[in-house]
């Protein structure tokens, strides 16, 4: 109504005018046309201001799509404004140029925070322009000061760049553990070369009688095979210290030791627990030169006085092999010579059975099956005894005693003194004897003892 008037009264008024002046020197714009102008930048304000209206509550509004991307709150528009004033500030400090007038600088940035996972467009910033802006051209200049009037949760300002701290060296290998590491992967690849050369069935499942001499330390996963003459004895005192039955080896005599019961085997567990340990613990054992180790079980089982040994093994072994014996030799079976004990275990009819003491390792402890992790050797029985301590994590006050078990005043025996027991036997009976320990002769790499060998 007001329109229609207002465009009356300009009609009227033009109509007077010209016909006061149809023909001025001078002629003045229509009334119409500055109500035409008018109207139309009225138009063009209200149009700019709705669409500016349009664009927040198509924000605002739940479920509806804003340039392709996700809806985002007027919270994280505003964060990401000033993350985008921030970036800008930072590319002008690395192209050499201050910040711009009215940017915060890089000291009061907003940190930037983790968005939903869409994608948008980023155009290329310039040199000390205000990088990675989102959609430039839809922020304009009044949704800005909105935005920026609005209450929005900041974010901490983040801690001073310092830098990280340097990752803690580790500790450097002791000397000799890389020589001895690859020692041991020598020795474990001839195992299994010579195992799967010469073995026939690789199929056999592993008994309790593969096991019967493997003992048990469940603390550090650890699984010893007993090869007797090879150190066993202060073995034996080391994984009774692991496991928490004594506290120092060599507190530990030599009954306790053998007799005190104070050690599991492998073969008191169930097949389940047998096979559990077998894949997870570590499994050791300590091998010593064969023919070595036969004359030191020689020694100590009839050179010295044994109440076990002498009438079991020795009176039969004297009735068998020895011409013309005496009552008192027959009685006691003490005196048993070298010679004698040789033939008795080169025979295929003994008169009594075999003994751990000088049953070949190869045997006594089934390498082919239970494939050893650990193969240590009595000649260096210290050093790599210490070393496997240290591999599994034993304590650091425990090593390896070195001290003899039984006879302690007589003298270890050597390759020496091995030759000297040998000499006493026929260039037959030693290559012989050497043919019954070959297996471990391979297996564990042990050179030749005698040159008439062959």
């Amino acid at each position: 109504m007001t329109f229609q008037m207002l465009w009356s009264d300009c009609n009227v008024l033009d109509t007077v005018r010209a016909r006061r002046r149809p023909w001025g020197p001078t002629r003045k714009l229509s009334c119409s046309f500055w109500f035409l102008l008018l109207f139309g930048a009225g138009g063009l304000v209200l149009f700019i201001h709705l669409q500016d209206l349009a664009d927040m509550v198509q924000q605002q509004t739940p479920g509806v799509k804003f340039s392709g991307m996700t809806r985002q709150t007027r919270e994280e528009l505003c964060a990401q404004q000033q993350d985008s004033e921030a970036a800008g500030s930072a590319a002008a400090v690395r192209t050499g140029r201050g910040s711009r007038r009215g940017e915060p600088s890089a000291d009061h940035a907003v940190s930037p925070m983790p968005f939903p996972a869409f994608a948008w467009d980023r155009v290329a910033g310039t040199p000390g322009s205000r990088e990675h802006e989102l959609d430039p051209p839809r922020v304009t200049k009044r949704r800005r000061k909105l935005l920026k009037t609005s209450p929005v949760v900041r974010a901490p300002p983040p801690a001073a760049p310092s830098d990280p701290p340097s990752p803690p060296r580790p500790n450097p290998a002791p000397p000799g553990w890389l020589r001895l590491s690859l020692a041991q992967d020598e020795r474990r690849r001839l195992m299994q070369e010579v195992c799967a050369r010469y073995r026939g069935d690789g199929s056999r499942t592993v008994t309790p009688h593969h096991v019967s001499r493997v003992y048990v330390e469940d603390r550090h996963r650890l699984l010893y095979c007993e090869v007797p003459k090879a150190g066993c004895s202060n073995w034996k005192r080391v994984l009774m210290v692991l496991s928490g039955a004594a506290p120092s080896a060599h507190a530990i005599d030599h009954d306790a030791v053998h007799y005190g019961n104070h050690l599991k085997r492998l073969d008191s567990f169930d097949r389940a627990g047998m096979a559990r340990r077998l894949r997870a613990y570590t499994k050791v054992v300590f091998v010593r030169e064969p023919l070595e180790r036969l004359v030191s079980a020689f020694r100590d089982k009839f050179e010295s006085p044994n109440s076990y040994y002498h009438p079991v093994f020795g009176k039969p072994i004297i009735s068998r092999y020895r011409a013309n014996a005496s009552k008192a030799a027959l009685t006691t079976g003490s005196g048993v010579t070298f010679p004698e004990f040789i033939r008795y275990l080169l025979d295929v009819h003994r008169p009594v059975g075999m003994d751990i003491h000088w049953e070949p390792a190869s045997q006594l402890c089934s390498p082919c099956l239970l494939d050893y992790d650990f193969i240590g050797k009595f000649e260096t029985i210290e050093e790599e005894a210490n070393f496997l301590l240290r591999r599994i994590g034993a304590p650091g006050n425990l090593t390896f005693p070195t001290f003899k078990d039984r006879n302690p005043n007589a003298a270890r025996t050597s390759a020496h003194m091995t030759q000297h027991y040998f000499s006493q036997l026929s260039a037959s009976d030693r290559q012989r004897a050497y043919d019954f320990y070959y297996m471990d002769y391979l297996m564990f790499n042990y050179s030749k003892p005698f040159k008439d060998l062959y």
